[in-house]
């Protein structure tokens, strides 16, 4: 098991950064090359809190218009399912909702308060809505959903982008292996109904965690978190 430790010591040398578009064939090459591969389809329709909780030190990756690439970790994220009062799909298919009951491994992106947007990751099989909140990232001025998704011009035009395609404006790469014991689960931050469910998830200690801590789980009820996932 990696430490904590050893994470931040590969965010390190592995900073937010750029890479020249060469391609799609090449940047998966160049993905190879970094022992990265693409998460497929499979990783994406587990249950969402499993996927969530296993989101969680993988890498964003970023391609912008300019053809460079941005990496980073994903350090806090939200699990939302369709039985959800908190979930956008929990009354049923809408045209802003639509993603979400598509095939899993897309990027459902939304906006609140006439100011921000939101990256979620489409999770469970086709027509069972659920997704993942990506709510930080591991760079300075990633804390928090709407500010990473500013930082790194996300908005939506990459709403239901494949994330399983390394051609995409958008996709997720392994990055280091995160312990069960590095990971602190607590309520969902910002919510007026299901405020209940422990289902925000962060790396422990973690700089670019956003907020404060809200009410957090123990650790044998994050254990059976876990295993029920």
């Amino acid at each position: 098991m990696r430490s904590r430790l050893g994470l931040y010591a590969w965010e390190r040398r592995h900073p937010c950064r750029h890479r020249a578009t060469l391609g799609t064939q090449r940047l998966l090459e160049l993905a190879l090359v970094d022992n990265f591969a693409v998460f497929n389809r499979d990783f994406y329709q587990q249950s969402t809190v499993l996927v969530a909780r296993q989101l969680l030190g993988t890498v964003l990756c970023r391609r912008l218009p300019d053809g460079g690439v941005l990496t980073a970790p994903i350090v806090e994220v939200e699990a939302y399912t369709e039985d959800d009062p908190a979930c956008h799909a929990f009354r049923g298919l809408t045209e802003r909702t639509r993603v979400m009951f598509g095939p899993p491994g897309h990027a459902y992106v939304y906006f609140i308060y006439g100011m921000y947007y939101c990256l979620n990751v489409v999770t469970e099989p086709e027509k069972t809505p659920g997704a993942v909140l990506i709510r930080a990232i591991g760079v300075t001025g990633g804390e928090g959903p709407g500010k990473l998704c500013r930082l790194w011009g996300i908005n939506k035009d990459q709403n239901g982008v494949d994330l399983c395609n390394p051609g995409s404006d958008l996709w997720i790469v392994p990055g280091q292996k995160v312990g069960r014991s590095e990971i602190q689960a607590s309520t969902r931050i910002g919510l007026k109904v299901a405020e209940e469910r422990p289902w925000r998830f962060y790396l422990k200690g973690h700089p670019h965690v956003s907020g404060g801590p809200k009410r957090r789980v123990p650790a044998k009820l994050l254990k059976r978190l876990g295993d029920q996932a």
